[in-house]
């Protein structure tokens, strides 16, 4: 099938792709501030960050291409995340809770609403790995037994309300900067303050460059844009997906330790394929352990995401609707549907990378001529 035909009806091929392109570049730019504007080489240097646009009820339909375990996590979370907050122009919602919608405590979202006049038209979001998040190693990545042992666990919380930033953002840096201290002077709170400010300061970048991307565009054809985008990524998602065969394909992974004693430890999918789409159940996996290299089911949910986004072309929109044919299914209390207190700071680079492999040993039985070996199956932390 060509690639006009999975156009929705009420835009050409043409319009629908400048919008694409255009809120694409919205969150390029975003990138670009936070870059530049940051004071750790986690971001500066490693990109380790992520920019995206979600409509007002927290459907994402815009992103750069940064990291896939940040944005496929975002967008698995995002409603929920706006379903908390009685919104205001001017707001800033700040979270890393692991089990409220972030990976693991290093990795600090930012959201801030977008207002036209006095109608909110969506939400401009950041994530970025700070160098310090309170815990009692340098790097916030500890060899941990508890969410607590990782650093300062922010749930979603206002940052700023209606303009004016809250007390709470202060006690969240004061105490950060007394961890910090009491530990080595070397690793202050000035520089998490510059990266907390430099997310911000993206954020605003762009709600700004959204509304000014709509000044010929009303509030209904926005809406109907974002939806004609997300019917096309839901559409070019199941022809990607029509070239694997129906049926049922399985597959086992181990991960070696979780440094407190547990070894061989199992992460088992069962894909079924069908028309209706893909279903990949986990829940055979083994039970979350004692050491940190247990899984969110946000985090198995975007190394998911990133697979199948593999398997879809190029130019196929990075948004919510192409996520409609994919079912996750986990086992609550599992490695890869952890539950509080576990810790979890490993869960996000290391077992991740692994949920990948066994995915893509699993399609290999599906797609024998087009899933590469395995990675390496580690993020070298």
């Amino acid at each position: 099938m060509g690639r006009s035909t999975a156009i929705p009806a009420g835009f050409d091929a043409i319009e629908l792709a400048l919008f694409a392109s255009r809120v694409q570049s919205v969150c390029d730019e975003m990138g670009a501030v936070l870059k530049r504007a940051a004071f750790s080489p986690n971001i500066k240097d490693r990109l380790d960050f992520s920019c995206a646009l979600f409509d007002a009820q927290g459907a994402l339909f815009a992103q750069a291409a940064h990291i896939p375990v940040h944005l496929g996590s975002m967008a698995f979370a995002m409603a929920d995340i706006v379903a908390r907050f009685d919104w205001q122009p001017g707001d800033l919602v700040l979270l890393n809770d692991p089990f409220l919608g972030g990976t693991h405590l290093p990795d600090v979202t930012a959201i801030v609403p977008v207002y036209r006049q006095d109608r909110r038209i969506g939400f401009s979001a950041t994530r970025a790995h700070h160098a310090n998040i309170g815990a009692d190693r340098p790097g916030s990545m500890p060899v941990s037994t508890r969410l607590e042992d990782e650093g300062v666990v922010i749930a979603p919380m206002l940052a700023r309300r209606g303009g004016s930033y809250t007390k709470e953002l202060r006690h969240l840096l004061d105490t950060l900067s007394g961890r910090a201290h009491a530990r080595d002077a070397d690793y202050a709170a000035d520089p998490a303050l510059g990266d907390f400010l430099a997310q911000m300061s993206a954020c605003s970048v762009g709600g700004r460059r959204l509304v000014e991307l709509l000044t010929d565009v009303d509030d209904e054809g926005l809406k109907a844009r974002i939806a004609s985008l997300n019917d096309y990524g839901e559409r070019l998602a199941r022809e990607a997906l029509r070239v694997l065969p129906g049926g049922r394909f399985t597959a086992t992974e181990l991960m070696d330790d979780d440094g407190c004693g547990s070894r061989d430890i199992l992460l088992h999918v069962q894909l079924d394929v069908d028309d209706a789409g893909v279903r990949a159940d986990f829940s055979a996996s083994a039970d979350q352990v004692a050491g940190n290299i247990n899984c969110p089911r946000a985090v198995t949910a975007a190394a998911m995401f990133y697979v199948f986004r593999c398997l879809m072309p190029a130019h196929a929109p990075a948004v919510a609707g192409a996520l409609r044919p994919l079912e996750l299914v986990t086992r609550a209390g599992s490695l890869v549907d952890a539950r509080r207190p576990a810790a979890v700071a490993a869960g996000n680079v290391e077992t991740s990378m692994r949920i990948v492999d066994v995915l893509l040993r699993a399609l290999s039985a599906a797609l024998p001529d087009r899933i590469p070996a395995a990675s390496q199956g580690t993020m070298n932390n």
